[in-house]
């Protein structure tokens, strides 16, 4: 039997799964996959586009939840529902706000039913006006909340080895408009609070912290910084730490946190006694709950993180063109994110081209912002300029992957995605011909070749 023919058997063996065969070519497997003809023998079938079985059954999520104990959740839920008190600032929420406030060193938390809010609200109680200093490199929320007050953002670029905002770019973007700074504890790194501080000042600035990634995390094993003004967190179901759905604004500002608890409950200051304009931002004693429960599970699911961070370590190490984002493990962290940034000269693959190969394998590996927020609407006509003024945060939109951590992630299934990204680097000349005609319904949009349309009604987010 020549070589070709032996390859073409190995590829018919490749078990199906319920796609068509491509007419492209007559060694397609079931999944669409690109006729490559490497030799026999060059470990080039350690990869699901080149014709190995993917090397997980089960998808690998970035932010699968975390499950803290059921059974101390469901004690408090039958605790809510004898209770009957279901919302309006109920004794979870009132006992979730105490235990956050500890959690971050302030004295005071306002609890909101999503972290989106809390920023809204945040944004508002301060009473910003005009231009605010914000990084392009973000979840688009954090610009969205700024949008929706009415005020106009204003993108900085950011440090390339944190990825939060650059304090000589804040400084060079103050005109007579700004208001505010809002910077974001990016991956749980933390901003330079203490310069952004003096800079504020200097200028007369409110500042305000998006800390979404940033509960339980520190900049050093010591004092509590990183609040500016306000600060929010996220307990998105995605989260570390999560209430289902929620959010916190947390501060040292007695006058700021009387304010916010009028404008999450409408503005409402008695019963018929409105006194403030406001929303309906309250969190559920459901999610309050859950949040308690996950705030007691906490440091279980930061050691779960902080070993497969150093399984993440260990495994890639030696890969080249990829490079992990540096943690100091010795410092309070949440170990949320796994952060690699992709150089494709070195490693042979783009970003976005692993991050393919890797859905293939059912490793729903992410991108991580792309694009900057300064590319997405409204914002693109907003600063026409904006691509020439941030090059980092270019670089990083065409870099940045994060891969699957959490609870439901063991260091072994990390030890067997290191090695998969290994093969694939190794064999990229080969991975990047098959994704040029690869069309399986697993690979994101960008990525699929011509010739199939893929709903995405349903896709996880």
């Amino acid at each position: 039997m020549t070589n070709e023919q032996k390859i073409s058997q190995i590829l018919s063996n490749v078990s199906s799964v319920g796609s068509h065969l491509d007419s492209r070519s007559a060694v397609l497997t079931s999944r669409n996959l690109a006729p490559v003809r490497p030799e026999i023998g060059s470990r080039a079938y350690h990869a699901a586009v080149l014709g190995a079985k993917p090397e997980f059954k089960r998808t690998l999520h970035v932010g699968r939840p975390n499950m803290p104990d059921r059974a101390a959740f469901l004690r408090r839920i039958n605790e809510v529902l004898d209770s009957g008190w279901l919302s309006n600032f109920g004794p979870m929420e009132q006992e979730f706000e105490r235990r956050v406030a500890e959690t971050a060193g302030t004295k005071y938390c306002v609890a909101t039913c999503n972290a989106t809010t809390g920023l809204e609200v945040a944004i508002a109680g301060l009473g910003m006006t005009g231009d605010v200093i914000v990084p392009s490199f973000t979840f688009i929320a954090t610009v969205h909340a700024l949008w929706r007050q009415g005020l106009r953002p204003v993108f900085c670029d950011v440090d390339p080895e944190t990825h939060c905002l650059d304090v000589d770019c804040v400084e060079a973007a103050i005109t007579s408009r700004t208001t505010g700074i809002l910077g974001v504890h990016l991956w749980g790194n933390s901003c330079d609070s203490l310069a952004l501080r003096e800079v504020a000042d200097k200028h007369g600035l409110k500042l305000m912290f998006d800390a979404a990634h940033s509960i339980g995390c520190r900049s050093d094993g010591a004092g509590h910084d990183g609040i500016g003004d306000a600060a929010v967190f996220s307990f998105h179901a995605t989260k570390c730490v999560h209430a289902f759905e929620g959010g916190a604004i947390v501060t040292n500002d007695s006058d700021l946190e009387k304010k916010l608890r009028l404008m999450v409950n409408f503005g409402f200051a008695g019963e018929d006694a409105v006194a403030h304009l406001g929303t309906n931002g309250k969190m559920s004693e459901a999610s309050a709950a859950m949040g308690l429960t996950s705030l007691e599970s906490m440091d279980r699911f930061f050691e779960h993180n902080k070993r497969n961070y150093m399984a993440y370590s260990a495994g890639l190490g030696e890969i080249p063109g990829i490079k992990l984002m540096r943690r100091h493990t010795n410092r309070p962290h949440n170990f949320q994110y796994i952060v690699t940034e992709i150089d494709a000269d070195a490693f042979g693959l783009t970003r976005d081209e692993l991050v393919a190969a890797l859905r293939l394998e059912n490793v729903c590996a992410r991108r991580y912002f792309h694009p900057g927020c300064h590319r997405m609407e409204p914002y693109v006509g907003l600063s026409p300029r904006a691509g020439q003024t941030l090059p980092v945060t270019e670089i990083l939109t065409d870099r940045v992957m994060v891969l699957p951590t959490g609870t439901a992630i063991s260091t072994d299934d990390i030890s067997r995605i290191c090695r998969r990204i290994s093969a694939l680097s190794r064999n990229a000349e080969a991975v990047h011909r098959a994704l040029t005609v690869c069309n399986d319904p697993r690979l994101p949009s960008y990525a699929r070749g011509p010739g199939v349309e893929v709903s995405t009604a349903g896709t996880r987010l």
